[in-house]
């Protein structure tokens, strides 16, 4: 089962198991981790799940989509090359372990 650990701005780490076709975003929402809003729900309508991917397998994500790296430039906290929205970071069998930092802000 694919693990996920988020990371908060103070250091502390919180790690899940993730059912394979779960997104992060979800995950943490059910789980109710603060860090991670999801406002929209996952449809790719706001940037409030926005993380850094941290530690990752090479091509153990999908390529971002041009309508997630328009949303990300209206993410609350910094944009980086390691940006992503959670909802659309969906984890299967392949990804043993991802770890995401979560922003200062979501809003």
């Amino acid at each position: 089962m694919p693990k996920v650990t988020y990371r908060r701005v103070d250091g502390e780490d919180t790690v899940l198991d993730l059912q394979p076709g779960a997104s992060v975003m979800e995950a943490a929402v059910m789980n109710g981790l603060d860090g991670i809003v999801g406002e929209c729900g996952g449809s790719l309508m706001c940037a409030t799940c926005h993380v850094y991917v941290v530690e990752v397998e090479p091509g153990q994500l999908p390529p971002m989509s041009e309508m997630e790296a328009q949303m990300l430039e209206s993410a609350a906290a910094e944009v980086r090359p390691s940006s992503r929205l959670s909802c659309q970071l969906k984890v299967d069998e392949t990804l043993e372990h991802l770890v995401v930092q979560m922003p200062e802000t979501q809003s």
